[in-house]
């Protein structure tokens, strides 16, 4: 594989920059993990976007990606950043991603429980 893609490729593995500091790094994926749940959350229980669903959930990607991919990756998506990782044997930073997705959604899932779906 190396012979076509040489070196240095990584196939789309997320990298954090580790030239800030991991509890930044781990912050914002957090974040913006729970940022795109929250958009879902948002467009699959509210009929205020009716139709434009996808763009919502696109743009917030879009956003994050532009905003904060080069401190953190911007997976925010296990599954997103399994492949490319395996692929490419990369998996030195395969935990940060599975853990911060987790923590992010599973937090925004938990807020909207208490307080959206009880009143």
């Amino acid at each position: 594989m190396s012979i076509v893609i040489g070196n240095e490729a990584n196939l789309g593995a997320n990298a954090p920059n580790y030239s800030y500091p991991l509890p930044l790094i781990f912050g914002i994926e957090v974040f913006a993990s729970g940022l795109l749940m929250a958009v879902i959350l948002v467009i699959v229980y509210t009929k205020g976007l009716k139709g434009f669903g996808s763009i919502a959930i696109g743009g917030i990607i879009g956003l994050d990606n532009l905003f904060i991919d080069f401190i953190s990756g911007a997976s925010m998506n296990p599954a997103r950043s399994l492949a490319p990782a395996l692929f490419s044997g990369v998996l030195t930073d395969l935990w940060l991603y599975w853990t911060t997705t987790f923590i992010g959604t599973s937090l925004i899932a938990f807020l909207y429980r208490k307080k959206i779906a009880n009143s």
